[in-house]
């Protein structure tokens, strides 16, 4: 057991649009050094409950919170611990990367030395450095999910919190980040919370996997534990087919 508050804590969480519910009594902790993949079908409320949980949303009722700061009640103290790369994130087009970076950097009152000695090891870690003065306009989108990782990671967060993390990113860079995630996770502590519909990546990174299903959260535990949930052996995409409902392949 970890002492002191749990990286990420969920209780009763719900939301409402309209007469939509897209979460619906959500409680879940997350520990420090844990990586805990969210996975669910398009629509069962993933992307709503990561907007909730950094800050973007307000709740119908329940609370989140980052290392015992309510993102409601102490938003400014919460977002200090925590680092968010969005499945679509905006940049700002006319600035180059080492404007952008440093841009963020003053957000967080990190001293300008620091920024470009984290700039330089995050750009050269996934191969930015020949691009650090152009403008991000002129990047490609595996790139900028590069940019965004790299902003995301300078002010070494407590928790990360991840939507989507492999879209548009070359093999060998996606390899990069998985060890990073998981190097961090073991010799930092940082809390991963990571949304993807990638279940190969679910499978070989996660310590704890949930599963989202028409805004309920219908399973979370170890794969050993969704084992035994289904009731026989299968690989990751296999059960979470069965846990959801969906139909298997002929055969299968």
């Amino acid at each position: 057991m970890t002492s002191g508050p749990p990286a990420i804590l969920i209780e009763g969480l719900a939301k409402n649009y309209g007469e939509v519910l897209a979460v619906r009594d959500l409680n879940l902790r997350v520990e420090p050094g844990e990586i805990f993949t969210y996975l669910g079908p398009n629509g069962a409320g993933k992307t709503t409950t990561i907007k909730i949980l950094t800050g973007l949303l307000k709740p119908t009722k329940g609370r989140t919170a980052i290392l015992g700061h309510d993102i409601q009640q102490e938003p400014v103290e919460a977002k200090r611990l925590l680092g968010y790369i969005p499945d679509h994130p905006y940049l700002y087009e006319k600035l180059t990367g080492r404007d952008c970076f440093r841009f963020i950097a003053d957000l967080f009152g990190i001293d300008r030395a620091t920024a470009d000695a984290r700039m330089e090891e995050y750009f050269d870690l996934f191969g930015l450095t020949r691009a650090t003065d152009d403008f991000i306009e002129n990047y490609s989108h595996g790139m900028r999910q590069k940019l965004v990782f790299s902003i995301s990671m300078m002010h070494d967060p407590r928790v990360l919190v991840v939507d989507e993390p492999m879209v548009g990113l070359d093999p060998q860079s996606s390899r990069l980040l998985k060890n990073l995630l998981r190097r961090r996770a073991d010799e930092n502590g940082m809390a991963v919370f990571l949304s993807t519909h990638t279940l190969s990546v679910a499978e070989e990174l996660a310590d704890r996997i949930g599963v989202l299903h028409h805004g309920d959260l219908i399973f979370h535990g170890s794969l050993d534990e969704m084992h035994g949930r289904v009731g026989e052996a299968g690989n990751l995409e296999e059960m979470f087919l069965r846990l959801t409902g969906a139909p298997l392949e002929q055969g299968e």
